[in-house]
């Protein structure tokens, strides 16, 4: 995996780069899977190069949809590539499934959170709202013939807050800060030192690996749960969730005198309940992995 990428030169441009990555021919899938098991079985760093560069276009083209946040397109690309190199690392061709269905959420993670990582934007992407509107408001401004950068009017806030979903007030704080000029985290701290404010930062998050990870086990998972807790009735669901599902569960007692049952009749409905919802689960899981592997 250490073989060199054709890069963006100074010279050649964007175009040029297109245009080398254009050589590296489109894998048949019989051939991916045979690379990707010497990948997996023999560690064939040949393999994996291949793999890498037989991608390179679609990096590009997903690449290219993120170039209007006034980042270097160059950097993008080469965010993306990393992405791409972590997919093939961890794809199992044994699963049934193209490498690009799998890489391509690679490659999204490691460019989206490039991009927010390199606006000096406090809050940026620490709760889903703000996310959403870093991603989305100027898209949603240029479609609403909305060009000023300046500070927007409430009635034009409050159109793009419904459309998005949001708080009308995150919609003008993130207005505000993509409209002020970014600081520069290169400038020197004080006079008399050489170290930059770049320096300085230290940070304690999850590697991005990670984090893309939890989020798509936390959405498949709560996605499952939903699926699951439509074979319940409303009693049940109910009991399931304010004894299982609550920071602060309600008593057996509680329950039976709100439904006028006893407490061991709220005990057998709550573990009736929970092993339906297990089955649910179970077979929505099974669902979902064939209705992926029925595409390939």
């Amino acid at each position: 995996m250490n073989r060199s990428l054709p890069a963006i030169t100074f010279d050649g441009g964007l175009s040029s780069y297109l245009h080398e990555i254009k050589k590296f021919p489109m894998l048949e899938k019989e051939k991916e899977f045979m690379l990707a098991k010497r990948l997996v079985e023999h560690n064939d760093t040949k393999a994996a190069h291949i793999l890498v560069t037989s991608h390179l276009r679609l990096v590009a083209k997903i690449a290219l949809g993120y170039r209007f946040y006034g980042l270097p397109v160059s950097d993008l690309i080469a965010e993306g590539n990393i992405g791409l190199m972590r997919a093939v690392k961890k794809f199992d061709p044994d699963r049934g499934f193209r490498l690009a269905t799998y890489a391509i959420w690679w490659i999204k993670a490691s460019i989206s959170e490039y991009v927010l990582k390199s606006w000096s934007l406090v809050k940026v992407g620490t709760v889903a709202s703000q996310k959403k509107l870093f991603f989305n408001l100027k898209k949603l401004k240029s479609k609403l013939n909305i060009y000023s950068d300046n500070s927007l009017k409430d009635e034009e806030a409050g159109v793009i807050a419904e459309t998005l979903n949001v708080d009308k007030n995150d919609v003008l704080e993130m207005n505000s800060r993509l409209s002020r000029p970014d600081s520069s985290l290169n400038v020197p701290v004080s006079e008399d030192t050489e170290r930059e404010a770049i320096d300085l930062l230290v940070s304690k998050d999850m590697s991005q690996e990670d984090v893309y990870a939890q989020k798509q086990e936390r959405q498949v998972g709560l996605s499952l749960l939903n699926k699951g807790f439509e074979v319940l009735n409303k009693r049940e669901k109910h009991i399931l969730e304010v004894r299982r599902l609550s920071d602060k569960p309600r008593t057996l007692e509680d329950l039976g005198l709100e439904y006028g049952i006893s407490r061991e009749r709220v005990r057998q409905i709550e573990n009736r309940a929970f092993e339906k919802l297990k089955k649910a689960v179970f077979l929505a899981s099974n669902e979902d992995k064939n209705k992926l592997n029925s595409h390939f």
